[in-house]
């Protein structure tokens, strides 16, 4: 009899199964690479749109202005990097180079630079700055290099793609780790081009040769992630409005697509179910109507609550969200726009702040080869690296949470694991109310994270029922506040 509970012991589980050896699921579809896994936990991070635009009014410069104008009188790049950190987002991307042309750091490819300006009596070195501030307070730091050039004089000739690319060598080699490289769709037009003032068209899908400049970034910066409509890395969301598709896949066949390619936006706004390549979305946006600062838009700033509502439909569906900040002619985040991303903090940390289902008893009607590895309970362990899995074949199937006493639910938060691909093509969330369950919520894509709104309800358990799915569903957390 001893012999007997001692085997028993060593066989039984707490989920009343045999503990077995269980093949872990293979990877379906197109997975992130470890680069693009780091992207997606960044999640929510700022643009910084800064140049001769902030002096002359504008948001597109001609290429013409003088390096002269460029004169912040209270410079700061420890109060852009204190106010982004506060306001809980983890790094920023500095426009380095805009259209004008104008370069932000003292390039020795060209004088329309900050070497030529009175900042810091022509010393001075905006990128170095933040850069270095960056890495002082822990935020990661990437880089936007416009491949349009209005000030060039031999922009859409072959010699401006050897000068695109010694600019992007000395960002890359100069200012410490770059984490990301972000290249703007606008290609081509009117401009001034060294004093021809013309227009200038190019091919987008050819011009600049995009496999060599991106295997140079790959080789300078192995670890930044890339930006563009077509990738490779990460794709744009198709607006510039702050949300990307309720469906949301992060799978496309990159090979379809180029920079600047028309009538594409609605795919890149919903990804492709069926896509080969793994290419999620980041959702730019500004806090203020223009990307460029404008005095007259000091009391257009974007409200608290608005902000919330971008992050719901940005990072709430599993895209990551880049948030423009555009300091003013001092040189500083103004103070506007800090007291909105101060409201905006404090209504994430109130809505996010306690999670329910954490440790809470989870129960399924199906889990893989009825092994603890895969149960219930790994939605609520906090363990981002564990997940409940069905099943090879088994497409659908639910969790229940029980909460042990009726709690005011919010929002439920949801996450595949999509090391091993993105599977869930839809899926409902119910709670136990007058001895049934009802439906609260329905979607269709998880990926990443999933945020839905609750309404406030009063359920004391909630059920996650996956109703299909492209291969056996992998969730690795269940978040309820």
């Amino acid at each position: 009899m001893k012999k007997l509970t001692t085997f028993a012991s060593a066989c039984l589980l707490s989920f009343g199964a045999c503990q077995t050896e269980v093949a872990p699921p293979q990877a379906f579809g197109p997975i992130p690479s470890d680069i693009q896994m780091d992207w997606h936990e960044r999640e929510q991070y700022a643009f910084i749109h800064f140049t001769t635009n902030t002096f002359t009014d504008k948001e597109w410069g001609y290429g013409d202005e003088s390096p002269s104008i460029f004169n912040p009188t209270a410079f700061d790049a420890e109060q852009w990097v204190t106010v982004i950190k506060e306001a809980g987002l983890k790094g920023l991307i500095l426009t380095c180079k805009h259209h004008d042309g104008f370069c932000l750091w003292p390039s020795a490819h060209t004088e329309h630079s900050v070497k030529n300006s009175p900042f810091r009596n022509g010393k001075g070195d905006v990128v170095k700055e933040v850069s270095d501030a960056c890495r002082k307070h822990g935020l990661f730091f990437g880089v936007y290099l416009s491949p349009w050039d209005r000030n060039f004089a031999q922009y859409a000739a072959p010699e401006y793609i050897t000068y695109y690319r010694n600019q992007l060598a000395e960002l890359l080699c100069n200012y410490g780790e770059v984490v990301e490289v972000w290249f703007d769709g606008a290609n081509g037009g009117d401009g001034y081009y060294g004093g021809a003032r013309e227009r200038r068209n190019i091919d987008s899908r050819t011009y600049y040769d995009w496999p060599n400049t991106r295997a140079l970034v790959r080789r300078l910066a192995p670890r930044a992630v890339m930006f563009s409509d077509a990738g490779p890395d990460i794709r744009w969301c198709g607006n510039e409005s702050g949300f990307v598709g309720e469906t949301n896949w992060c799978t496309l066949s990159a090979d379809t697509l180029h920079p600047g390619k028309p009538n594409i936006n609605a795919l890149l706004n919903t990804g492709s179910e069926d896509g080969t390549s793994w290419l999620p979305a980041e959702v730019d946006v500004s806090i203020r109507p223009g990307w460029f600062y404008h005095e007259t838009e000091d009391d257009r700033v974007r409200t608290p609550e608005n902000l919330f509502k971008i992050y719901l439909e940005s990072v709430g569906r599993g895209a990551n969200l880049l948030l423009n900040l555009p300091p003013d002619r001092r040189g500083l985040i103004h103070e506007n726009d800090v007291k909105a991303l101060q409201g905006w903090k404090k209504m994430r940390d109130e809505a996010f702040s306690c999670n329910l289902a954490a440790g809470a008893k989870a129960t399924a009607d199906t889990w893989r080869g009825r092994s603890g590895t895969y149960a219930a309970a790994r939605v609520t362990d906090g363990d981002p690296e564990t997940y409940w899995a069905t099943d090879d074949g088994v497409t659908a199937g639910c969790v229940e949470i029980d909460l042990q006493s009726p709690r005011t639910l919010s929002y439920v938060c949801l996450r595949e694991y999509i090391r091993l691909g993105q599977r869930v093509k839809q899926f409902e969330v119910e709670v136990w109310k007058d001895s049934a369950w009802e439906r609260v919520a329905t979607g269709t894509t998880i990926g990443p994270r999933r945020i839905l709104p609750l309404g406030g309800l009063s359920a004391a358990k909630l059920r996650l029922r996956i109703t299909d799915a492209k291969a056996c569903p992998l969730i690795s957390t269940v978040e309820i506040y």
